[in-house]
């Protein structure tokens, strides 16, 4: 078969080019290269220079590497003339676009080390700012790559080095094509798919040159969406969903005073999105100021430094809250801070100097507003500055299904923040490798002395007592001590290690030291916790809590710790730490523990560095309760040991600590979860796949919650008349009615209270004795609960702890069809169609499934009833689905008049080079070729309709 050639590629480009507006300029060497940009210098600048002159801009234009280039690029240059005077040259307008001046030209040739010639390049301003390299159809676009690594070695550097000004590559083989930013050793992962808004990729030549080669769009990438990351010294380029994302925040900004938000997975680059949107919008006339706002100390360490890695000294992190006011009211037109400081600044205390911000427009950029946001604190910002405008970010929205299981008043993500102004899911960024997928393997089952298993959630048992036990967290200690190097690939990464308690993070670190102390392993094993009152609810338990402590609100330093027991274990840890890192850090004041988060957190980040010593300063695990779970991100920890339930929201966050990319050693996040979550786990990606989920609750009428309150008022009356008389409770049976009536009654009592007309006056209880019941309450459900649990049967004696590998699940795209065989595990029609809508929704949110949602709904409608045994899905389905690709086969080919042997050769010779075939091989199938005129249709047809039948039957259906 004959391909389409590079020459044939590059001329149709040229001319796609020179109709978009390019000028065509023919550029043989280096010398036509520095001519040609003395012309288009002058032009765009509107003068003239004389040859010395001229010379001056040259000798500037050389200096420094592409990282230094790429910012005399944006800048401008003080040239003295020869008449005395200065003028400042330009190279450059980021402002307005159109004033630039665009050329493309081809088969340059340099001489550096070895002479090359490139294929097409786009000169903006005589400077060539895009290298695009092609490769004929059917080789691989990696040979492009490769191909750019060679001439930045051999060609780039020479003739004034001003090839070294390319900001951009383009690669292409036809068929694919992708762009990335211009720096020396960076991995083929780092090159992108542009995609249109919806995150479907624009893959081919044509279609993406119309797309992102236009000059509006390509000045427009060039000026404000290639970041200069001053720590990493690299050029980094906005992902088309990062794009979207900052275009469609401006536009809202520009034109709207409404609230939005963007939903980006977590791991897709939200912080480089936020701070791009922040830089832009902190130009714009309207807006007074930019507020970014985290929620965690951990984050705001992290945020502020990449911030200034993208711009240095962008950002002043605000260390307490005299300083955030201070930042308010002065020039500081970008402020990072926290939620609790920015409630502390609008608080009686501060806000009289602050006062005239309440009629400015300040835009507030929430991080990770899926946390930090539920409360009255959100409220009080909203109220207090008047004109501000709430724009917000998160990878795991509360939708109604998970706000409805929680106790904040079940208010969701668009409740607070409005529309979701674009939505980029896990499955598009699994599909897209920009974030790596997880593999799951579940571990650990129980089995009594007569051998056989037992399922411990079963009512009648205690199972705390079981998950607590010594003997099971000892061999977990051992399973890991075992298995560490394999998932780390020996160290060369490191895990976190989340844990249900402080209680079991203090059994588990000291088990790690037992073990180490007796010669059984020499892992590197750190601890941190928020201690006091990071312990979640009964509730609440498996959401990452909000409570961290403001050590803002601090006045006398024992109030920091409720229990002297965790704060010694953790001054204990911490001197393990100073100890084996040469360091001094404790808890006697909140700087000092901040300042020990921090270096945890630096320390694992910084393993992604190339001069990072990994045999002084390795750290392998980070034992955590909830800290470092959301928001942290570290490439180089790809594991995530897992002993604590998660959920939804929670869990997402949590696994999502692993799936960074880094490098092609990296190939997915390891979770290796010690209970099993599998339900929780399949649960949770649904929902965060289905970009259809239901976001508006629909909250019942306030009168009918006042009457549940009432009624679960009158059950706690009906045992204690009075909250005296809670005290004359003696027997446990009493006292545990009491606990359990008054916990229904406080369910009730925080969702009445979310309704804006809620009020006192029309219950009949009134907030003194209500709080006076509270108290109560409080003093004994803790007692209640541990006798409660008392009560279980114990099991310990009758049960061995097998740790080994019991189930392990690959997530992505495949894996999503795998939830089939949920529907028939339902056990109610409401739950089977529950599922069914969840599957379906989540086919129409993913880019690769959607064209093969009405196949797959056919298999559920009709052959799904007919399957008895639940393990056969998966067989059933690969049959089916083999089935109806014959069949489509066949009706293409008899619709189309096609020979199916030759037909389906020429399919397959596409699926396996990724090459389109000419229209000549494509009339070799047909029973009698066309006449010249109806050629091009027909041909254009058959292709076409060949690609739609790969695109259903074909990508997206292997794991």
């Amino acid at each position: 078969m004959s391909h389409q050639s590079e020459a044939t590629l590059e001329n149709n480009l040229i001319k796609q080019l020179i109709g978009l507006k390019y000028t065509s300029v023919k550029i043989q060497d280096g010398n036509a290269l520095v001519s040609n940009l003395k012309s288009q210098l002058e032009v765009f600048n509107e003068t003239t220079f004389t040859n010395k002159e001229f010379d001056a801009v040259l000798n500037h234009l050389a200096k420094g590497n592409v990282f230094e280039k790429a910012k005399t690029l944006r800048d401008r240059f003080q040239l003295t003339k020869e008449d005395g005077t200065s003028f400042y040259v330009r190279f450059f307008n980021a402002e307005d676009n159109s004033k630039n001046l665009y050329q493309v030209t081809n088969q340059i040739s340099l001489e550096g080390s070895y002479k090359n010639r490139f294929d097409v390049t786009l000169l903006v301003n005589g400077l060539p700012l895009v290298q695009i390299e092609l490769k004929r159809s059917g080789i691989e676009i990696k040979e492009a790559f490769n191909q750019i690594n060679r001439y930045q070695m051999h060609s780039f550097w020479s003739n004034h080095g001003l090839f070294q000004y390319v900001q951009l590559f383009v690669i292409s083989n036809g068929v694919n094509t992708k762009y990335l930013a211009n720096n020396e050793l960076q991995s083929v992962k780092q090159t992108f798919f542009w995609a249109d808004t919806n995150n479907k990729n624009i893959t081919e030549l044509p279609e993406f040159t119309a797309s992102f080669l236009s000059p509006n769009q390509l000045g427009k990438m060039i000026a404000h969406y290639i970041v200069i990351n001053e720590t990493l010294k690299v050029m980094m380029v906005l992902r088309p969903y990062q794009f979207f994302a900052t275009e469609a925040i401006i536009h809202q900004v520009k034109n709207s005073n409404d609230n939005a938000y963007i939903w980006h997975t977590t791991g897709s680059g939200k912080t480089l999105t936020s701070f791009k949107a922040s830089q832009i919008l902190m130009e714009l006339p309207e807006v007074h100021k930019v507020v970014f706002v985290v929620d965690r100390k951990d984050l705001d360490y992290q945020t502020m430094n990449e911030f200034n890695a993208f711009k240095k000294d962008s950002v002043d992190v605000t260390d307490n809250t005299q300083s955030l006011v201070r930042q308010l009211t002065d020039n500081t037109k970008l402020v990072l801070t926290t939620i609790q400081k920015l409630n502390n600044a609008i608080s009686e205390r501060f806000s009289g100097k602050i006062e005239a911000l309440r009629h400015k427009k300040i835009v507030f950029i929430f991080d990770e507003c899926h946390r930090s946001q539920f409360g009255e604190t959100h409220d009080r910002i909203t109220k207090f500055f008047e004109k501000s405008q709430l724009i917000g970010f998160t990878g795991t929205p509360i939708f109604a299904e998970n706000a409805s299981k929680n106790d904040l008043g079940k208010r969701t993500t668009k409740d607070l923040f409005g529309n979701c102004l674009h939505k980029y899911v896990i499955t598009d960024a699994i599909s897209d490798e920009n974030v790596l997928r997880f593999g799951i393997e579940y571990i650990g089952r129980y089995k009594s002395k007569s051998n056989t298993f037992i399922d411990i959630d079963v009512e009648d048992i205690d199972k705390q007592e079981v998950l607590n036990s010594n003997i099971r967290l000892s061999k977990i200690v051992d399973y890991i001590i075992a298995y560490h190097g394999q998932k780390t690939f020996n160290r060369d990464y490191s895990a976190l290690f989340a844990v249900s308690s402080i209680t079991n993070l203090i059994k588990y670190y000291d088990l790690f030291q037992q073990k180490k102390e007796a010669g059984e392993h020499d892992l590197r094993i750190a601890a941190i916790f928020t201690y006091g009152t990071n312990e979640p609810s009964e509730n609440s338990k498996d959401y990452l809590p909000d409570d961290e402590v403001d050590f803002d609100t601090i006045t006398e330093p024992q109030t920091k710790y409720n229990s002297t027991h965790t704060r010694d274990k953790l001054e204990k840890y911490i001197a393990d730490y100073n100890a084996m890192y040469k360091v001094s850090y404790n808890t006697k004041d909140s700087k000092e523990f901040e300042n020990y988060a921090t270096n945890i957190s630096k320390r694992l980040k910084d393993r992604e560095r190339k001069n990072f010593n990994h045999k002084k300063d390795r750290l392998d695990i980070v034992i955590v309760v909830n800290m470092m779970l959301t928001g942290f991100d570290a490439k180089k920890v790809n594991t995530l040991y897992v002993d604590k339930n998660l959920q939804q929201h929670g869990l997402i966050q949590a696994f999502s600590r692993t799936n960074r990319t880094f490098g092609d050693q990296k190939s997915q996040g390891n979770i290796l979860c010690f209970r099993n979550l599998k339900k929780a786990t399949d649960e949770a990606i649904t929902l965060f796949s289905n970009k259809e989920a239901i976001e508006v609750i629909t909250m019942p009428e306030y009168e009918n919650i006042a009457q549940k309150v009432d009624e679960a008022l009158r059950l706690v009356k009906d045992i204690a008349p009075t909250y005296q008389s809670v005290t004359d409770l003696k027997s446990e049976e009493d006292l545990a009615r009491f606990v359990i009536a008054f916990r229904k009654l406080l369910r009730s009592m925080n969702v009445l209270k979310s309704y804006t007309d809620f009020d006192w006056d029309d219950l009949a209880i009134d907030e003194q004795e209500f709080k006076y019941y509270e108290t109560k309450f409080l003093d004994i459900k803790d007692k209640v609960d541990r006798d409660r649990q008392k009560q279980k049967t114990s099991i310990l004696d009758d049960i061995d702890f097998e740790l080994e590998l019991i189930h392990r699940d690959s997530i992505n795209v495949a894996y999503i069809i795998k939830l089939l065989a949920q529907l028939k595990s339902e056990k109610t029609p409401t739950a089977a169609a529950a599922q069914k809508k969840a599957i379906i929704d989540l086919l129409g949110g993913d880019i690769q499934l959607r064209s093969k949602r009405e196949l797959i709904q056919k298999f559920i409608d009709e052959n799904m009833p007919n399957i008895k045994d639940v393990d056969s899905i998966e067989d059933e389905f690969e049959k089916y689905w083999q089935d109806q690709k014959v069949l489509a086969l066949g009706k293409l080919c008899e619709e189309e008049h096609l020979d199916k042997a030759q037909f389906k050769s020429l399919i397959d010779a596409y699926i396996y080079s990724g090459r389109e075939p000419i229209k000549d091989e494509v009339f070799q199938c047909l029973d009698n070729r066309p006449s010249i005129l109806q050629a091009r249709t027909i041909g254009d047809r058959i292709i076409a309709k060949m690609k739609e039948f790969v695109e259903v039957f074909v990508k997206g259906m292997m794991a």
